[in-house]
Formats: C-alpha cells, structure tokens, sequence
C-alpha cells in the first residue's frame, strides 16, 4: 500500500493520519468510526464496498491507507499496541512501513490486512475477527 499523497507517514503521524481519515469519512455520513472494535464490522463493510466497486487497488489506495491507520489506532486504543516504524527486515517482509507492536513485543501490519481483506475478501479477512483473535492484546481496554 506504501505511499498516500506520494509521502510515507512515520509511526507518530499515524494517529492524527487516523483522525483525519474518520474525520474526512464521517463529515458526509453517520458512519460509527468510533475506535471500538465492533467498528471494524463497518470496516469490514467498507472494503467490502470497494470490492463490489470492481475499483482496482491503486485507484482506492488511500482509502485502504486511511482504513488501515483506522484499524491500527484501534489497535493502540483497545488493544495497548504502539505505532512503530518498521525496520527494514520488517519493511521487506510487510510492505509496510509502518505497523502496531503488542503489549507482548509482537508486531502486526493493519495496513497489510486491510489490504488482504479488499485483495481476498472473505470472513476469514474480517478485520474484526482479526482482532478478537489477536495475540498479545492487552487483557483489558485501554483509552
């Protein structure tokens, strides 16, 4: 997914990278992007909308982006992860450049699934699922 606006954002833009996404989707519709994690359903719905579009992945590229930095800070907020800029074994392996580190010292690509989820489709892509499944959340919701 790499690139939006032809600049890669570091791990510290990527909350108000997030902020301005829901603020951007949410001015025109009443959309629950609320950072819980029964939010990732309209997630899931989103992607799922960009799929039936037939839209090919890099004319939707900043919406997957956007989405992504969504399911990230839920991450951070719900689940004690951190934003981190990945190294560059981290890069070659993700495609990313950014990423989420657990409370366990894992790390996770939200933006790589997200894209696996408008690249495959399917519930085995749902993001919510992904984060109810997810090792290495913290036991109880962080603010």
């Amino acid at each position: 997914m790499g690139r939006v606006d032809e600049r890669v954002p570091c791990a510290g833009e990527m909350r108000s990278w997030a902020g301005g996404f829901v603020a951007r989707v949410t001015a025109r519709n009443r959309l629950p992007l609320d950072y819980s994690v029964a939010s990732l359903r309209v997630v899931d719905f989103l992607i799922d909308g960009l799929r039936k579009g037939e839209a090919e992945r890099e004319r939707v590229r900043d919406p997957l982006f956007g989405l992504g930095a969504y399911v990230g800070e839920v991450l951070v907020r719900r689940a004690g992860a951190v934003w981190v800029d990945f190294d560059a074994d981290q890069r070659a392996y993700f495609g990313e450049p950014v990423g989420v580190r657990m409370p366990d010292g894992r790390v996770w690509n939200p933006l790589g699934k997200v894209c696996n989820r408008f690249d495959l489709g399917g519930p085995g892509e749902s993001l919510q699922t992904f984060y109810l499944t997810l090792h290495g959340r913290a036991r109880r919701a962080v603010a």
